[in-house]
Order: structure tokens, then sequence, then C-alpha cells
């Protein structure tokens, strides 16, 4: 296939994106300034070269950088402002900004909210053009398409998409009216594999909220935007612009209403291109196409099979449903919700709110039909390990973690130097209560030596049925997001053939959910299994103890405390019956996986250290291995290894003098917060 032409239509469209027609050839582009170049590669291996817009990208700007509320509106000002005028039909166009994608990434198609502008994921283009190949739906001001038309383009677009790639996912991310659009697609195609994330959808609009709104507007001057212009120059550069811009680069006012006084500023200041964006007779437009919509894809709702996840926001969500939407929850067969508290309308363009993170740490991004948890994983990006180790630091600076690792010739030294950098590595060990050891390990990994630890976890951590007594899902965001896969032995054969750095923890939840008195005891089962799938890869075993939770809190009301009280042994038993047994096989205490919340009450502070042990070789191994008993013997050789780690801890710690938090309190004050604290003699 021929590399595409570019048409220039100069003076068309001034910002950095190229339009698209439903089949992906490029149609229109503008160059605007010769200093700054961006190169956007093809599919078919053609490159476009195109330029950006000075305001789009500085040399200094980091992959990091997010663009804000106030570069939406210069992007859409270039949308309405040029050639006089923003005509013709509904556009699909993509963000230049995007840049290389990873291969195999699936389509992303963005249908926006009432603004109709297709610029609502400006914010998140970077980071979400890595892994996405992305599409946005563009309005006109003067488009009149009614629904049932945009849903035919929609439509064409996807079956085109899935006739080209048929085992490839077709993403769909719709706002508001968006939202709604996206919902009769995937109900009028169920044969097709779609994936809604559908963001405040619109479920319900009355004629009462119409007529109220249309009434309003209907007594509005028409000549409104062009008083305002002409007479207070709310503009970049006019004295009324520069008073809000004033206020807006106040400390007091950035702080006040976690950046809503912020977000009306930056409205304010381009009061005129919201007015050009929405005069009167669009607005009526888009408020009969928002009940129409709506209404559509009420009634359709029950035919959608497509995976769902809805982000709803806590603040301004007028018109939000909320029956509605939890009458999407339980009609739709794959749909999960989460919810933003202190995130208003305009969710997508809000500071704190990473969406390809949400798809990431649900899990809802795939390369193909069904989720691999090993080949769809994403590692985490520098800004989402800062953030994440910004969110455990109160837990780090509490624990002050002790590294301890060993090195070919058996000495033992305080750091990761000791853990081979080349793959497969299984990491084997004890649970510590609720499992507190596993997050500072990882952040510890992958600051000093660069490598992610991939634990297997309970699929209470990444399933949740509808109607369960279970915490929300959103609680174990930061386990998933650093690699977590649920236990199985697929799971850990795939990890293991691609060379990951594993971790498991034999004990399971009846260890990290231990009951007074069983500090420190291991609950491993006979199945030796592990062993024999870590030698078909030659995968060094690395033992591994980890001690200190004694010195953090105390088990007070444990599970036999809790089965003693009828309810919560019913809550107990209701919960635990909602998922899958891991360990039918097994009896008495090892198979015992019944899910509780142990009471604890806090101590003291003391501290936790964490040693790896020599690794055991399983390279050259595999015939051997095959043997039970052969790979039994290798098994209580890791168990062993792990209870000797953690005696050797047990003793080694009492001569830790910053073993307490106050004399390591001491030491941050006269040697600084960032520098390490000492501990025992190796």
């Amino acid at each position: 296939m021929a590399a595409p032409s570019l048409c220039i239509a100069d003076g068309f469209f001034p910002t950095d994106f190229f339009y698209r027609n439903s089949t992906r050839r490029l149609t229109y582009d503008r160059v605007t300034n010769p200093k700054l170049r961006f190169h956007r590669r093809l599919r078919n291996g053609g490159r476009v070269t195109a330029t950006v817009n000075p305001y789009s990208y500085t040399e200094a700007a980091r992959p990091e950088e997010r663009k804000s509320l106030n570069d939406f509106w210069v992007e859409v000002r270039g949308f309405v402002n040029s050639d006089g005028g923003d005509g013709g039909p509904p556009r699909w166009f993509s963000p230049l900004e995007c840049g290389a994608r990873a291969p195999e990434s699936p389509l992303l198609l963005y249908l926006p909210g009432i603004d109709g502008t297709g610029l609502g994921l400006i914010r998140q283009h970077r980071m979400l053009g890595e892994v996405f190949d992305i599409w946005c739906l563009h309005f006109p001001v003067s488009d009149r398409t009614p629904a049932r038309d945009i849903v035919k383009l929609i439509e064409r677009t996807v079956r085109s998409e899935f006739f080209r790639l048929p085992n490839r996912p077709i993403y769909i991310v719709g706002e508001s009216i968006g939202a709604s659009l996206a919902l009769d697609v995937a109900a009028s195609n169920p044969d097709i594999d779609l994936v809604l994330i559908l963001a405040n959808p619109v479920t319900r609009f009355s004629n009462i909220t119409l007529q109220s709104v249309s009434s309003l507007l209907e007594i509005f001057p028409d000549r409104v935007p062009s008083l305002l212009e002409e007479y207070f120059r709310f503009e970049q550069g006019y004295p009324f612009a520069a008073m809000f811009e004033t206020m807006l680069n106040e400390t007091d006012a950035a702080q006040m209403g976690g950046g809503l006084l912020r977000n009306f500023f930056a409205t304010s200041v381009n009061l005129t291109t919201l007015l050009k964006i929405f005069p009167k007779d669009t607005l009526l437009w888009k408020l009969q196409l928002l009940k129409s919509a709506s209404a559509s894809a009420n009634s359709h709702m029950y035919s959608v099979k497509a995976q769902t996840l809805i982000l709803l926001s806590g603040r301004d969500q007028w018109l939000l449903n909320k029956e509605d939407i939890e009458r999407l929850h339980c009609t739709l067969p794959k749909c999960e919700i989460r919810k933003y508290e202190n995130n208003g309308q305009l969710l997508f363009l809000e500071d704190g709110l990473d969406l390809l993170t949400i798809i990431k740490c649900s899990y809802y991004y795939r390369r193909g039909k069904s989720l691999d948890y090993v080949s769809d994983y994403i590692p985490p990006t520098p800004f989402e390990l800062k953030e994440y180790e910004e969110s455990q630091r109160l837990l780090t600076a509490v624990m002050s973690p002790v590294f301890l690792s060993t090195l070919d010739n058996g000495t033992i030294v305080r750091s990761l130097a000791g853990i081979p950098s080349e793959g497969p590595i299984l990491y084997v060990g004890n649970h510590m209560l609720l499992g507190t050891e596993l997050r500072p390990a990882a952040i510890h990994f992958l600051k000093e030596r660069n490598i992610p630890l991939r634990g297997l976890a309970h699929p209470v951590m990444f399933t949740r049925k509808t109607g369960s007594k279970l915490p929300d899902m959103q609680m174990f965001d930061s386990v998933r997001m650093i690699g977590a896969v649920p236990v199985s032995n697929i799971n850990l054969y795939k990890l293991l053939r691609s060379k990951a750095h594993v971790v498991l923890y034999p004990g399971g939840v009846r260890e990290a959910l231990h009951r007074k008195g069983e500090v420190y005891k291991l609950f491993w089962p006979e199945n030796s299994e592990f062993v024999r799938t870590a030698s078909k890869f030659g995968a060094k075993i690395i033992p591994f103890g980890v001690v200190g939770e004694d010195d953090l809190f105390e088990v007070v009301f444990d599970y036999n405390d809790q089965m003693k009280i009828p309810f919560l042994k019913n809550l107990i038993k209701e919960i635990t019956e909602d998922y899958t047994y891991l360990r039918n096989g097994e009896e008495g205490e090892v198979g015992n996986q019944d899910l509780h919340m142990p009471g604890v009450i806090p101590k003291i502070p003391g501290r936790f250290y964490i040693y790896f042990g020599k690794p055991i070789e399983t390279k050259g191994r595999e015939k051997e291995l095959k043997d039970k008993e052969r790979a039994h013997e290798v098994y209580l050789q890791v168990k062993s290894e792990v209870e000797r780690c953690m005696t050797y801890l047990k003793i080694k710690r009492e001569s830790d003098p910053y073993r307490n938090i106050l004399p390591r309190s001491l030491y941050h004050l006269a040697h600084g917060f960032s520098s390490q604290i000492p501990t025992f003699d190796l």
C-alpha cells in the first residue's frame, strides 16, 4: 500500500493534529511554524512531517508534563477562529503529539462531551498515545448531524477497523453525550470486541430540564458574544484577561476549592471562545442531541455486551442519574464503576486524574481478545512511580525497611547487589500480616535495580462480583499497578517464560491473615509444583525472609474470635464463597483460606527487615526435578532457607540501635531525611 498523501489546507486547521476519515487516510494538515517539527509514523511505514504551534510544545518539555485547562482553550480557539468559522461534517483527527506507540497498540476512539471539540483528552494524549492509536471525533460548531447518523458514522469506523484487525479490541472513550453514543454503538455491534470507558454518562435528560434550559436560552441575546469581545476584551493581553490571570496565579486563589476556582478563572479568560463554540442555536441543538442520544442509550443498554468501565465525578453531577448508573452496573455483563469524589464535570481535564493509570490499574488494557496479565502489563512510568512512592511515603518512613541480599560468595550486603539482573527469578518467602512487605519491596527494587516485581496475589484483588460485600477495587490499585497478577499455575508459567522476576508466597491468605500467636509461622502446602515449573525455564529460586510485623502492630481480634459471632461468621462465609478456593486439595489449616479482616492495635513502630538468601539453581535440572521426590527435596530446602532468613533477622535486629522509631527520627533530624539510617553490623 502506498504512503498516504498529505493535503495541505492552509488556514483550515491551526493546531497540532491531522484529520482522518473512516478509511484511515490523512485528509488535512496545516503548516504553521517552520521552527518546531514533529514526526508521526503511520501504520504502513510512511511518515508525515508536520509542524506544531509554539504554544503546544517547548524544547524543554519533559515527557511527563501535562497540558492544562488553559491549553485546552487555546487549542479550541484554533478550531473556531481558523478561516472565519468551523464548518463541515463531523470528522476524526489524530493528535500528532501522541508520537510513536507500542507495537500492536489497539485503537482508541474518543467521543467528546457536549462541547464537541474532540479535545477533551488533551491532558492525556502523550501518555495514551504510547499504547493506543488515538482517533478523536470533532463536531464543527455549525454541524447539525442527528444522533442516529452520528452513531452510523462511528459504526462505520468501528466495523472498518474491526475488519482490518479482527483480533484486536477497539476502545471507545465517551464523555457525557459521547458515553451515550458509545453505548448505542456497542448495543448495535455485539459481535465486535469493544471496551467502553464512559465518563459521567448522561443516562436521562427529562423534558422538564430541556424546556427550562431552552426557555432560558431563548431570552439570551444573540449578540452577547460579540459585545463581550468588543467591550470587555476577554482575550489574552487585554486588561480583563490580565486581571483574571493575576487572580489565577495568586497562591490563595490557587489553593481555594481544590482547583475549582482556577478552572472558573480559566473559563472566564476564555469566555468569548466558550461562547463561540456554544452560540445559542448550537447549544439548543446540543441539548436536543443530548436528549435523543441518552434516550436511545437507555432503551438499548440491555443489548450491550462490551466490557465497560464507568468513571463518575463526585461533584457537578447535574445530569447524572444515580439510579440509572446502578441499573447500568447491574445490566452490563462486564462492568466496573469507579468514583472520584474530588473531581468535577471536566474529569479528563482536571489535575490528579490519569486515564492511562486508571486503565492499567483496572486491568482493562489488552491487545488481544482476552486479557493476558503477563504480555499486556505496562510497567509504571516515572511519573506513576513518583506518585506511588509519595502515596507510600508515610508507610516507608514508619517501617524504615532494611534490605539485605547475598552475593555469589555468600557475603551478606545491605543492598540488592546479590540479586541477579537477568530473569527468570522466583522469590519465595513468608507473608507478613496483610502483606505489608510487598509495597516497600516493589519500590526498592524499581529504584535501586530498575527491576519490576511481579507478585502472585489473591484473585480478590482483581475481580469483584456485583453486590459483593468486599471493599471497592480501587483500594488495590497500587498492588496492581506494580505488576501483581492473580495467583495460578498458568500465570506463574507465563511469567517465568517471559523471564520475569516473580514473587510467590506459598502461605497465601492463611499466612497473611494469621491468628494471634502465629507471627512468623509458615503455612505452606505440601504441593511442590512451583519447583518443577521453575526448572522448566531454568529459573533461580531465591528464598527470603521478612520480620518486623510484631514491632508494628498486634492482632487482638482474629479469625477464631470473629467466627464466634454469628453475624461475622455469616459475612466471612459469604465473602469467601464469592471466590474460588485456591487450595481445594489441601486439608486442615493450610487449606483454610477464609477472607476476613483481623483486628489489630498499633505499637510504637519498630523496623522491617528483608533478607534475600543465596539463589538456588534449577537450570539444567529439569529432568531431575520432574521426579516428585527430588522436587520435594528442593521444596523443603527453600522452606528451610526461608526459616533460616527469618531466624537470622530476628537475632540480628536485637543489636540494631535504630530498631525503634525514636532514634531513627533523631538520626533524620541530625543527618537529613534523605540519609540512609544505619542498622546492625553484618
